[in-house]
């Protein structure tokens, strides 16, 4: 088969916006940024009210890409390596199972300290596990598949394993970590696997701002392609080689090169808002 049409065929499903991933329940911070009034500080502000409800989206947009970029996808990269290597063993995937385990829980353990608010923790985790269990429910082959090979097999039993692991508190599953644990079983390609991560973030804050009134359904639309669309370029093409640094490779040793948190003002917001009076999303 065409390998490039599986792919493609499998980028189109996982941009399905109607899968149980938790996401719809999430705004990453934007209802709290909305409430506590950044929203009108757009400099469009004098061209009137929509107009600078808009530049303050596409300016949270910007801003959260950016801190997403650098702090959650070199674990992306990392997981989605992790998974790699344990599908070139050849013969005998299994015997993998136990390594493959240990450094996505160290993955996973080194993005539960780097997080820095309670409220990115409980989005993160509740979005992580609903990746594994969509791929144990909804992308694995159905058992007793004439056409299930012995790797398939072996990868629904790792990530079985994991989400065992997630449910028993024995981890806490966060998202990028299971992102890059499920294109990685699925054989999407590095390089398009993050770049979905950071589109379906920005596909979430765009319809987070609706579902706020703060733009219409067609402006979404039209942001997404024109103005968010760069963004997400710009920030996969610089943070598409970031390592955690976990796995000790001598060749990433730069800080520089390494996660971290760029918008203080975005965390503060995010762990806030539990306070707010109402509230629609959980985060």
């Amino acid at each position: 088969m065409d390998t490039d049409f599986d792919e493609t065929y499998v980028l189109l499903l996982l941009a399905d916006s109607n899968l149980p991933t938790g996401s719809f329940v999430a705004s990453s911070g934007f209802e709290s940024y909305g409430t506590h009034g950044f929203l009108s500080l757009a400099p469009a502000s004098s061209a009137g009210k929509g107009r600078a409800a808009t530049a303050g989206t596409i300016t949270f947009i910007q801003d959260s890409l950016h801190t997403y970029a650098r702090s959650a996808l070199p674990f992306v990269s990392d997981a989605h390596r992790v998974v790699d290597a344990f599908k070139d063993l050849k013969g005998k995937p299994e015997i993998g199972h136990d390594p493959t385990i240990k450094k996505l829980l160290e993955l996973d353990e080194l993005y539960e300290t780097m997080t820095l608010n309670h409220v990115a923790k409980r989005a993160s985790k509740a979005q992580g596990v609903a990746l594994l269990t969509l791929y144990a429910k909804g992308f694995a082959c159905p058992s007793g598949l004439s056409d299930e090979d012995h790797l398939s097999k072996s990868l629904t039993v790792l990530i079985d394993r994991l989400k065992l692991m997630v449910r028993g508190e024995e981890t806490h599953g966060h998202l990028p970590v299971c992102w890059g644990v499920l294109t990685g079983a699925l054989g999407i390609s590095l390089l398009r696997a993050q770049h979905l991560f950071l589109f379906l973030h920005a596909r979430s804050l765009l319809s987070s701002a609706v579902r706020l009134n703060t733009i219409g359904p067609y402006s979404s639309q039209q942001l997404l392609l024109h103005s968010v669309r760069p963004l997400v370029e710009a920030e996969v093409s610089q943070n598409k080689d970031m390592r955690t640094g976990i796995s000790g490779d001598m060749h990433h040793n730069d800080a520089d090169d390494r996660p971290a948190t760029t918008w203080p003002l975005g965390e503060i917001l995010a762990v806030r808002h539990d306070l707010q009076h109402s509230r629609i999303f959980n985060s």
